[in-house]
């Protein structure tokens, strides 16, 4: 016997307020809780005309049953159901393989805050220390990696020893004219603005993970830094190779 849906959201405005994707996952949870035969008549009409939707009371503008079909919709898109072979219009869905992991809302969540991260797109070095962390929801820790891992980069291809670190190494690895990391063919604002975009990233992102918790809470920020330190950890590697590139033309 399914879980009754209205123990885990007791009233519309529960309903309401959530956004499809969130919606979602109660459904899910409601979905995987079915018993296979609950589940073998799974569609879209059934469920929202089913006592489980109905029991919220009567909806003269539809509202609910537009909320209910959005978040529907987002299980779709995200294939955690889907509609069986062979079946026409919104009739016989299952739920996907993908989706019967999704048992509860706790996996759920970790599932959705994993689908921001884009994880094909990192560099190894930053996906090997960041996604764990950020799946677990531990931003700052997870930006903290990420940018160590560009502080760590830039100390080896540089040439640095361990004393060297954080913005002040970031300055002398790519200072103008004559930092070992430097671009000699930029510009000499272009070599500036390469030395400020390091030590920025450092100063403003990492060093605050250093010494205090929770400095990055929302999952979108940590996404967005922890993109620019992959770009980072790019730029540090297409300066080693042309550097090394040049030494071996000039031997």
């Amino acid at each position: 016997m399914a879980k009754s849906l209205i123990s885990m959201l007791p009233d519309s405005a529960s309903v309401l307020v959530l956004e499809p994707e969130e919606l979602a996952g109660v459904l899910l949870e409601y979905f995987n809780s079915m018993t296979p035969q609950e589940q073998f008549q799974l569609n879209r009409h059934n469920f929202l005309m089913s006592p489980e939707v109905l029991a919220y009371g009567k909806d003269p503008h539809d509202t609910l049953s537009r909320v209910f079909a959005e978040a529907w919709a987002w299980l779709e898109r995200e294939c955690l159901i889907a509609l069986k072979p062979n079946a026409g219009g919104s009739y016989g869905y299952f739920i996907t393989r993908r989706g019967q992991k999704l048992v509860d809302r706790n996996v759920y969540e970790a599932y959705r805050r994993a689908t921001l991260l884009p994880r094909s797109l990192l560099h190894p070095r930053i996906e090997s220390r960041v996604y764990g962390s950020f799946l677990r929801g531990a931003y700052d820790t997870a930006v903290f990696e990420a940018l160590r891992e560009v502080e760590v980069a830039v100390r080896n291809a540089a040439g640095f020893g361990p004393e060297k670190y954080g913005e002040s190494m970031m300055r002398d690895a790519f200072k103008p004219a004559n930092g070992p990391l430097t671009d000699k063919t930029a510009l000499k604002s272009e070599q500036e603005a390469m030395a400020n975009l390091f030590a920025g990233a450092i100063g403003l992102y990492k060093n605050p993970s250093s010494h205090r918790t929770e400095t990055v809470r929302d999952p979108a920020v940590a996404v967005e830094v922890i993109i620019l330190a992959n770009h980072l950890l790019r730029l540090v590697e297409e300066r080693k190779t042309a550097i090394l590139y040049t030494t071996s033309t000039q031997e």
